[in-house]
């Protein structure tokens, strides 16, 4: 069953809501827990800096929507693409750190969540989802086009080529994810039809091969 959020486009609602400190640089270099993480040449701009803090938490987002739903159905591609989804909140921590920002992840508690529209999409996909597997991969499918379309927004906006290259892994993954998600709910008969992205993107991703360096292909 299609799955429409009450809560979507969310990088905006995030920028509206916190924009992170860039804190503890000296001589041009990010500090965190009073070491330097890595050399970093130019800070990030304000809006980027918002992004980069965002994605960090909607990385945990789609991480523990995965984990609460492979508890309620313990179907594996809940399992796998959550275990991808950690892998790339952690590479989000390992830029936050760099550039100095403050972690939003502030309790790593599955379903608890700094920003407040995050908290409440939670909420309602896992909810959703524990209805039946169909609507649970509906829910999972919702995720990787919200993320999509937010790293696209994230890439275009980026002005460090280590930052972009991130999130282009982190995009890769996520098309992944949406491949694995569709062919799950193709296989019940069911034609999928894009939730969030327009229906000719999202065919273009389930009709290409799975892509390499991205990180999860959730048992496709």
């Amino acid at each position: 069953m299609k799955i429409t959020p009450v809560v979507y486009m969310l990088p905006v609602v995030a920028m509206l809501a916190a924009s992170p400190l860039q804190a503890g640089w000296k001589g041009g270099n990010p500090v965190a827990g009073g070491q330097a993480v890595l050399p970093v040449v130019t800070p990030l701009s304000d809006v980027e800096a918002s992004t980069l803090s965002f994605m960090r938490e909607e990385e945990k987002f789609a991480r523990d929507v995965y984990l609460t739903l492979f508890d309620r159905w313990e179907s594996p591609i809940f399992e796998n693409i959550s275990a991808a989804e950690q892998r790339h909140m952690d590479n989000m921590k390992r830029l936050v750190d760099a550039y100095g920002l403050v972690d939003p992840v502030t309790d790593d508690t599955v379903g608890v969540f700094t920003n407040t529209s995050l908290a409440a999409l939670y909420q309602e996909l896992t909810e959703k989802g524990a209805i039946s597997l169909e609507d649970a991969l509906f829910a999972g499918a919702l995720v990787e086009e919200l993320d999509i379309t937010d790293l696209k927004r994230a890439i275009a906006e980026s002005t460090h080529a280590e930052v972009t290259k991130a999130y282009e892994s982190l995009m890769r993954g996520s098309r992944n994810h949406l491949r694995a998600f569709v062919s799950q709910i193709e296989s019940l008969g069911i034609v999928y039809e894009a939730q969030v992205m327009s229906q000719e993107e999202v065919d273009e991703i389930i009709n290409s091969a799975v892509e390499r360096g991205g990180k999860g292909r959730g048992g496709r």
